[in-house]
């Protein structure tokens, strides 16, 4: 399936300033394309006796402001940094930024002989994105970095809801109130109010992030309630406007600010700002990392990633509710929320460079990578996370073998074999470590255009 090319009018762009930026963003990225004419010319071999041979990657939107500025300012009743672009939307910043990790990426295919030097032929990729602009715009970014010159657009469905990446927000995954509250009461340790006792400390320097020194501060911590949205999604109030705080602070920080107005003058360093993050992860921990809730919210995406892998080889097997293209290589550009329920329902964890442990920043992909042993003939299947590093978003830092973003591979079982390529594992092994939390009742049928 033909990546579809559409008109500059129905790229994602919502207005002029957007559009200037954008156009400001491609006059920095010119060293970063030039850099990669003059890349590594890697030949294309064989890793160990393995080839790879079919990829499926999901990656988070790039850099964005927050989601709602008109309610972090209330709270904390200070005026946040003005960015160039609308709430939520992917800044020229975070497009050079995922350019250059397209454009290194594409690198890393072509070396391992997946990817064609110059455009794909029609069939050999199959790019997808979420419906909201920062998805689509960044899909748009790592496939200017990937092929260059070529004008390949992701696809989108029609609407702002994808059961693919919306899946927790639709009737179809919608939770069951009562389990869902006694999964996330279990990971809080049994108590709403024990657990937020537990980060007094990082409430406490949260606090003073925001007041510093003043005495008569408008920002409070308030008691973390569990509550329920009109979706059907559980949420801790308090906490999640804390945790907004911190991701909105690290936003900050890797856009590029001036260090004066990141965290309030706070965020100096980029380990400052990560440990800012402290109540953004423990948001995660508490909800995203429940199996019940990552299985209703997660599954949709992850049978589709299986079925994938699963195409041509002896696992293959048609799906009634639907199938995916068979693409040599598939793009899915997604939200932090989706890489957190596959990473839940994978059982993988990392911890990279000065970020917590679990973090997926701005363009952090999770990488599904096949290969198949030359002798045998077997199928293999390397699972890893990658992200550039807070400085390297901050400079937009030209990223190379010797200087590569930061990764981690899925710790292997028995069978599996470390390599060149990375930590290899049996398909079929891993595939059932795919599957085992897949509940297919919160599976829907699904087509691609």
């Amino acid at each position: 399936m033909a990546i579809p090319v559409r008109p500059a009018w129905e790229w994602p762009s919502v207005d002029p300033t957007q559009d200037t930026v954008m156009f400001a963003c491609f006059v920095r990225l010119t060293p970063l394309l030039l850099a990669g004419l003059v890349s590594l010319q890697t030949q294309a071999a064989p890793a160990d006796g393995f080839v790879l041979d079919k990829v499926v990657q999901v990656s988070r939107h790039g850099v964005r402001p927050p989601t709602d500025s008109a309610k972090l300012a209330k709270v904390t009743g200070r005026g946040l940094p003005n960015w160039s672009v609308p709430d939520g939307h992917l800044t020229g910043h975070g497009y050079a930024a995922a350019v250059e990790m397209g454009r290194y990426r594409g690198q890393v295919l072509r070396a391992a002989g997946l990817l064609p030097n110059g455009c794909p032929a029609p069939g050999e990729v199959f790019v997808r994105a979420s419906p909201l602009q920062r998805t689509q715009a960044t899909a748009s970014a790592l496939l200017d970095g990937l092929f260059p010159g070529c004008g390949l657009q992701p696809s989108v469905v029609q609407g702002d809801k994808d059961a693919l990446f919306q899946a927790d927000k639709m009737p179809f995954a919608r939770l069951d109130p009562q389990r869902a509250e006694d999964s996330v009461l279990a990971r809080m340790g049994g108590s709403v109010a024990g657990a937020q006792a537990r980060y007094h400390e990082a409430e406490q320097q949260l606090r003073k992030v925001i007041c510093g020194t003043s005495g008569a501060c408008a920002y409070a911590a308030e008691p973390w309630q569990l509550t329920q949205d009109e979706d059907g999604r559980l949420a801790i109030k308090g906490l999640n406007t804390q945790a907004n705080l911190g991701e909105t602070f690290r936003l900050e920080y890797s856009e590029g600010l001036p260090l004066d107005q990141v965290a309030f003058g706070h965020g100096r360093s980029a380990q400052q700002v990560s440990q800012l993050t402290a109540l953004t992860k423990a948001k995660y921990d508490f909800i995203n990392d429940s199996l019940y809730i990552a299985s209703r919210g997660g599954s949709q995406l992850m049978n589709q990633i299986s079925l994938a892998l699963k195409q041509g080889t002896p696992q293959a097997a048609p799906d009634p509710l639907g199938m995916p293209p068979d693409a040599r290589f598939t793009l899915l550009v997604a939200h932090d929320t989706n890489i957190s329920y596959l990473r839940t329902l994978l059982g993988f964890r990392w911890t990279l460079g000065d970020y917590l442990e679990g973090n997926i920043p701005p363009v952090g992909s999770l990488q599904f990578e096949r290969y198949k042993q030359v002798a045998s003939g077997r199928y293999f299947l390397r699972v890893a996370f990658e992200a550039q590093s807070l400085e390297q978003i901050r400079q937009l830092t030209p990223l190379s073998m010797s200087q590569p973003p930061l990764h981690a591979d899925m710790a292997g079982a028995e069978g599996c074999v470390d390599t060149n390529a990375g930590v290899l594992c049996p398909l079929a092994s891993a595939l059932q470590r795919l599957d085992r939390n897949i509940d297919r009742t919160a599976l829907t049928p699904y087509h691609y255009p």
